[in-house]
């Protein structure tokens, strides 16, 4: 199983979102095609055909569990993984 394959697994799970690497969910997002910005610490992320658009923080280099639960709500939303 690759290093993008054990993030998918993780996220999905949803048993470390309080725990989950902030560069893990840019390389996610960035793996599923979103395209970004960065404004101050402001990571944002958007793609068309997807309405939402995901703010991303750092808070000591982890992902807030919000921001977890929000990537994953949209990643499977829009059935961005192929099972």
């Amino acid at each position: 199983m690759s290093k993008i394959e054990k993030t998918i697994d993780k996220l999905l799970r949803g048993s470390s979102d309080n725990n989950f690497d902030f560069d893990e969910l840019v390389s996610l997002l960035k793996y599923f095609g979103f395209s970004f910005r960065i404004r101050g610490s402001h990571n944002i992320f958007y793609m068309d055909g997807i309405a939402e658009i995901i703010n991303l923080q750092s808070k000591s280099g982890k992902a807030k569990a919000y921001q977890v639960k929000q990537v994953r709500n949209i990643i499977v939303k829009y059935r961005l993984i192929k099972i």
